[in-house]
């Protein structure tokens, strides 16, 4: 199996936003009320929402393809306004990283992590940091898998009315 890993343009907004859509949908459901999750989706991955969101010119937005069919996907950007620490690091943050549940466990999720290492690497950035929900283990192996470690500090990430919390983790580069 071939996967590339490609830029997401504003014409793919339509496959963007089905892929969000379903993989926070896949990742969530069951956690928070049914109007809770249409309502979230609705507002953060809506055509619109991503449309402006690959306008920026600071957001950077892939699709992780498998026989030219979009099954992934990662965006990341240097953002600081939520990062618990005074811009000490040149940091990325690494704000969404998904893979259709088809597609779970066959190399893809590695592939889009390591681009985005690369990326910090090539652009000299000191640390990589994300949140996650502290009860996706599944996930927080995964990044463990690849050194990142518990900055000690938490936020609060809710689904509309339902709390939930982020633990966030970061990452430090060597350079």
């Amino acid at each position: 199996m071939k996967i590339n890993i490609r830029r997401v343009a504003p014409h793919d907004v339509s496959a963007l936003s089905a892929i969000a859509r379903q993989t926070f949908f896949d990742t969530f459901t069951g956690t928070c009320s049914e109007d809770d999750m249409q309502s979230f989706l609705n507002e953060y991955y809506s055509e619109a929402q991503l449309r402006s969101e690959l306008m920026d010119a600071d957001t950077f937005c892939f699709f992780a393809e498998v026989d030219a069919v979009p099954v992934a996907y990662l965006q990341f950007r240097e953002d600081y306004k939520n990062f618990p620490v005074e811009k000490k690091w040149k940091a990325l943050e690494l704000k969404r990283i998904y893979v259709l549940t088809a597609f779970q466990g066959l190399g893809i999720a590695q592939k889009l992590m390591d681009h985005i290492l690369e990326f910090a690497k090539n652009e000299q950035y000191e640390m990589v940091w994300l949140g996650v929900w502290e009860n996706n283990f599944r996930a927080q192996r995964f990044y463990e898998k690849y050194g990142f470690k518990n900055s000690g500090y938490t936020h609060d990430f809710p689904i509309g009315n339902t709390p939930q919390t982020d633990v966030w983790l970061w990452k430090f580069l060597k350079q």
